[in-house]
């Protein structure tokens, strides 16, 4: 049976995989990275709703985690988009 409190855990899983589309195909370096960080963020959302609908509390300690991680994955990724763009093309 479909339980209606878990209609935004699917739309969400499926919003994920639409950004997972546009982070392979993405025309700019820039729209990939975007596209990364939006999908870290969903995950976030997402572990929290599992935490919320399981009432399991430990869940709240790797949605923060999680969020540690992407946060410095985003910083370190943007960097190296930042510099790639600066590099002359010398070929």
């Amino acid at each position: 049976m479909f339980n209606l409190s878990y209609f935004p855990i699917y739309f969400l899983t499926f919003t994920v995989v639409v950004c997972m589309y546009r982070a392979v195909v993405g025309p700019s370096n820039a729209d990939r990275l975007i596209a990364v960080n939006v999908i870290g963020t969903k995950t976030i959302v997402l572990i929290s709703m599992i935490s919320v609908l399981l009432d399991k509390k430990y869940y709240e300690d790797v949605v923060i985690v999680y969020a540690l991680i992407s946060y410095l994955a985003t910083v370190i990724i943007s960097r190296f988009v930042d510099e790639q763009e600066e590099a002359p093309d010398d070929l």
